[in-house]
Formats: C-alpha cells, structure tokens, sequence
C-alpha cells in the first residue's frame, strides 16, 4: 500500500512528512498541509463531481487526483468544534442546498412507480408476518423470555405502524400513478453527522455512495442513523423552508421512516431488549414527529 501511495506522491509532487491511520483513510502531513488518502470505489464519481461543479456546488473537500488513480486524494480539512445540534442544522442546511441547485425533472413509466409500490407492500406483509409469527412463538412459550415479554406489551406499536404505512402506500400510489415526471436531485447518500465538516465553509464528505435519485433518500437515512439522538421537528422545518417536498416526497418519507425495523434474533437477551426498546422508541418519535402533518390534513378537510 505504501509503495502505491509513494507513487502518488511522485506524481502529485507531495512530500509527506508523517502519516495517521483511521478506519478507512491515511491521513498524510507535509510541511505546510495536509492530504487524506482513501481507495476508491468500482465506481468511477467523476461524472457526479462535474455535475456539482456545473451547479456551482463545490462543497466538499478539493480533489487532487484523477479518474484514472485507484485512490482517491484530497485536502484535509479541520473540523472546528460546535454543539452537535448545531452542526445537524448546518447539515440540513446543506443538505437543502445540494438538492435546490441539482434539481431536474425527468419522464418516469408508471412502472416504476408500481414497483416501488409493490416493493413496500410486501415489506410491509413480510414484517406483519414476521412479527405476528415471533408473538405467536412466544404466547405459547411456558415462560417467556425478558425479551419476549418487551415484544409482547409493545407489540400493537409495531402493528400500529405498518397498519399506517399501509394505508398511506394506497394513498401515495393514488397520487403518482398518473404523474408522468419525477423530480430528481443529486443525493449524498451517506448522510451521517461523522460526514459533515464545518471550518470557514461547510463541506460534506464520503461521497463515495452518491447518486442521482429522489430527495427524500439523503432525508431518509439521516433520519434513521439519528433520530434516537436529536428532535427532527425542527430540522426537517428547516430543511422544507429552503427545499419543500411534494406531497408524493413527503407522503413516501414518512411511510419509510415509520416502517419498524427487522429484529435480528441472534443475539444475547440483553441486547435483544435494548433492539427491542430502540425500535419501539423509534417508533413513538416517528409518529409524534408526523403526527402534526396528519392533524392539519384532518382539519383542512372538515
């Protein structure tokens, strides 16, 4: 690996002075800089880079290398210190911007809407069935596991939810099965607090999983990776004052955000009660978050 990154520095007239491992970077120092050095992805980002730069969008860390190296230099870029809460609002903040400047609309066959369609209703079967069947195991169990017993009380949460993502699936397909056009915007698609870095400038890196989608997605995973740490109320706020979704977006965000999570069976009863709790947890927080949207949907139609 060294001897491949010595010829980097050949070639792009670096003089390292001393280096720092971490989980999938190097971090190199020179004299007067510093480089952070990562393998690439099979798939080439170049293409998603010169589209942000059409856009005007430039913030993420400079790019010293080409398509053509297996790995990927950049500057380095200090991250000054701020409250987490703060810097989940500059995130959204950018976050807004990167969807408003790569918004485009293109043609979609009714198709695909009908397999995304699909796609969540039998999710949504599958974790019915799957979680009914676990309840069953465990009403006929002599005694029931601390674990079993946690499932069991909050059970009707679960069912609640896919109850609910249910009917809005129906509702959301009602909608978009006519719509010939899809809105599109360039997503980060590894949205995550560790990702963003706040200096002079706001930069977003890891850009590795990038793509071409709908804007909900970037929301989608921020949400799950977060939404047991801060109130989202606020944020998501934040987010629709720069970029509102359509009604198809947000009606599509929060069925996914509401889907319970699939409980791996395979651990110790100690962490299958911590799951357990984290999944019910998520779930209350997801229904008051949306709660209000559905509040002023009853009142504007009596």
């Amino acid at each position: 690996m060294m001897r491949k990154f010595n010829d980097l520095f050949k070639k792009y007239s670096i003089k390292p002075t001393g280096y720092e491992f971490y989980k999938n970077v190097t971090i190199f120092n020179t004299n007067n800089q510093k480089f952070v050095i990562k393998q690439k992805n099979r798939e080439d980002k170049t293409q998603i880079f010169n589209y942000l730069n059409s856009r005007s969008f430039n913030y993420y860390p400079k790019i010293l290398s080409d398509k053509l190296d297996d790995y990927e230099i950049t500057e380095y870029i200090e991250q000054v210190d701020m409250p987490d809460e703060q810097k989940l609002q500059d995130l959204i903040d950018l976050v807004a911007l990167l969807h408003s400047k790569t918004t485009h609309y293109e043609e979609i066959d009714e198709e695909e809407y009908k397999e995304i369609y699909e796609d969540i209703n039998n999710n949504i079967a599958y974790l019915y069935s799957y979680y009914t069947d676990y309840l069953l195991v465990a009403e006929n169990s002599v005694y029931m596991s601390p674990s079993q017993y946690v499932l069991a009380l909050n059970i009707s949460k679960i069912l609640g939810s896919l109850n609910f993502c249910k009917d809005e699936i129906d509702e959301w397909y009602k909608i978009v099965k006519e719509k010939k056009k899809q809105r599109l915007v360039v997503l980060h698609n590894n949205l995550d607090l560790s990702h963003f870095i706040k200096n002079k400038g706001s930069y977003l890196i890891s850009w590795n999983k990038a793509k071409i989608d709908i804007p909900i997605f970037d929301l989608y995973k921020l949400y799950k990776r977060h939404s047991l740490d801060y109130d989202f109320s606020e944020i998501f706020k934040r987010y629709e004052h720069s970029y509102p979704l359509l009604e198809e977006e947000k009606k599509l965000f929060f069925i996914l955000i509401s889907l319970p999570d699939k409980l791996e069976f395979n651990s110790s009863e100690y962490q299958m009660c911590t799951d357990i709790s984290n999944i019910i947890e998520s779930l209350a927080r997801t229904e008051k978050f949306i709660s209000p949207y559905y509040s002023k949907n009853t009142k504007q139609n009596k």
